[in-house]
């Protein structure tokens, strides 16, 4: 397997610090297709967020999907970016049609804030908040990270047009004080990597270039794939918990409910006979008599 759209763990052997990197290629430009990206400035800030979502839901074991967003008042509205614990991949974007600042700090504006949630099947929603203060998505998951007192983590991230790349770096737990020393030594090899070399080097090369005198142990590639998990049961769900009156509301003015997914473009259609269905089992799952629609 070639290290394209792809995910790859590594610890240091003599060093609690474990690592992963992540190269998206297809997977990227499958998930710009739907999106409207007003220049390369918001093309990069998607890839950099699809990154850095691929690599933070690699760092714990779960079974479900981990949901990054960013918002805030300025240019860019909002980032979403979601990785599920088999590595697949969606994202979306909302901007201005025109966006003039580079930085994501400026991008976002005030009031800017990024949520991460991990949404757990069978269990319960963990979520948390961090204010974008960093000019960068990096600064601002490191931030996240030393806000909520978790393990010391830094990240690279990188993308343009083609491709997006990303370095994680995390101290495993520890009391020694060697290994404080170790973790500082690590970050600042792992701090000199470059942009080109992030983007044109595979795993293994780019690991020997800032690592060359550690012992490493790289494991096989996890493969990252774009896949959008919308559904017409899915939907359907969402349009029964905005409740009769409001679905009666719509249809009464156009016939028609149609949803759009934001992150592949799929079309959903319902009708008046379609709604009342939907709502007539969504009752009788709960016990209670369905009405009609009027």
């Amino acid at each position: 397997m070639s290290d394209k759209d792809c995910l790859r763990r590594f610890i240091f052997e003599q060093h609690n610090i474990r690592g992963e990197w992540v190269k998206l290629n297809q997977s990227l430009q499958q998930a710009k297709q739907h999106q409207v990206l007003v220049n390369q400035a918001v093309e990069s800030q998607l890839g950099q967020a699809l990154a850095a979502v691929a690599l933070l839901s690699a760092t714990i074991k779960f079974n479900g999907a981990m949901i990054m967003q960013l918002q805030g008042k300025g240019e860019l509205t909002a980032l979403v970016a979601q990785a599920s614990n088999d590595q697949k991949i969606r994202g979306l974007v909302r901007s201005n049609d025109t966006v003039s600042a580079t930085d994501l700090k400026t991008m976002i504006g005030e009031g800017g804030r990024m949520v991460l949630t991990i949404e757990v099947e069978n269990g319960e929603r963990y979520q948390g908040i961090v204010a974008i203060e960093a000019n960068n998505l990096a600064g601002v998951v490191q931030d996240y990270f030393s806000q909520s007192e978790q393990l010391q983590t830094r990240l690279w991230l990188f993308a343009d047009q083609h491709q997006a790349a990303g370095l994680l770096i995390q101290e495993l737990p520890s009391d020694k004080p060697q290994d404080k020393l170790d973790w500082q030594r690590i970050e600042m090899l792992a701090n000199t990597v470059t942009a080109a070399e992030m983007l044109d080097l595979d795993c293994e090369t780019l690991l020997y270039r800032l690592f060359n005198e550690e012992k490493l142990r790289l494991y096989a590639p996890d493969p990252v794939k774009f896949h959008c998990g919308c559904s017409h049961s899915k939907i359907s769900e969402t349009l029964v918990a905005l409740g009769r009156q409001e679905l009666e509301d719509i249809l009464s003015e156009h016939q028609h409910i149609k949803v759009d997914c934001q992150f592949c473009g799929a079309h959903y259609q319902f009708d008046k006979v379609d709604v009342e269905s939907l709502l007539a089992n969504a009752l009788a799952r709960n016990g209670d008599h369905p009405t009609t629609l009027h």
